[in-house]
């Protein structure tokens, strides 16, 4: 399928996105090729077996213990105007993004994407303070063209952070506790979300942020939070939590 057809319609920018060189993988996160963003998500491409990498970020406020979720921009060609964890994409097959060494690789793509979709800038997001937790390999169509077949690396990250959100990434941002988040989600139409964002919090999120806030410290390790005078809440310490395990989730 060409792209003139496969794209027709779509917004420019995010077409120009289109281009960019995705992390082609064997089933146990092993590095092939790389490939473009457009052919990684074609379904005819998926269900052929063509899996890549990406990562799933997790951005909680240190103060609160809440987790920023976004709004996917309609623009977007894959599943928009679905509401996500803070920052969803992929480690590009450039130098520095295809180093594998303690997930670095992927913790400068999350570094970089969260700038690019809701403007914070990378030095309130430090590489040190992004905890990799865990991956899993899933499989999402999006419509009859379009989805996802990624292993997914799961990033948590609390920092104070100023937004500039960017229209054309997303459409909305909202703060929530875990309370909120559950009755979002029984409020909300289950296609409302995205299909990783169900998987990850149906196995993963709810204990992890759990932990997360009973580890309050008024000793954080993480270089964003500067000041402490009250217990916080630090995603550094859920180091232990640390499972290289890749969950099976198709």
């Amino acid at each position: 399928m060409t792209a003139d057809v496969s794209l027709e319609g779509h917004d420019e920018e995010q077409i120009r996105l289109m281009e960019e060189r995705c992390i082609v993988l064997s089933h146990d996160d092993e590095y092939v090729r790389d490939g473009s963003k457009k052919e990684c998500h074609l379904m005819s491409n998926i269900n052929a077996g063509l899996l890549h990498r990406a990562f799933s970020c997790f951005l909680f406020d240190p103060i609160t213990g809440k987790l920023l979720l976004q709004k996917r921009a309609e623009e977007k060609i894959t599943f928009p105007n679905m509401w996500t964890n803070t920052c969803c994409s992929h480690p590009l097959a450039i130098k520095g993004e295809v180093e594998e060494a303690e997930q670095i690789g992927v913790r400068r793509a999350a570094q970089r994407k969260l700038e690019h979709e809701l403007g914070i800038s990378t030095d309130q997001v430090p590489l040190d303070d992004l905890q990799y937790l865990t991956r899993i390999h899933y499989l999402a169509p999006s419509d009859g063209m379009w989805g996802e077949h990624e292993i997914d690396y799961i990033l948590f990250l609390t920092a104070p952070v100023t937004l500039n959100v960017n229209p054309n990434e997303v459409s909305d941002v909202k703060w929530v506790s875990p309370e909120e988040l559950r009755a979002l989600m029984e409020e909300l139409d289950p296609e409302s979300f995205t299909p990783w964002f169900k998987l990850i919090a149906a196995k993963f999120l709810f204990p992890w942020w759990s932990q997360l806030l009973q580890r309050r410290t008024t000793q954080p390790k993480s270089k964003g939070i500067t000041s402490a005078s009250q217990p916080v809440v630090d995603a550094l310490s859920l180091a232990d939590l640390k499972d290289d395990e890749i969950h099976r989730m198709l």
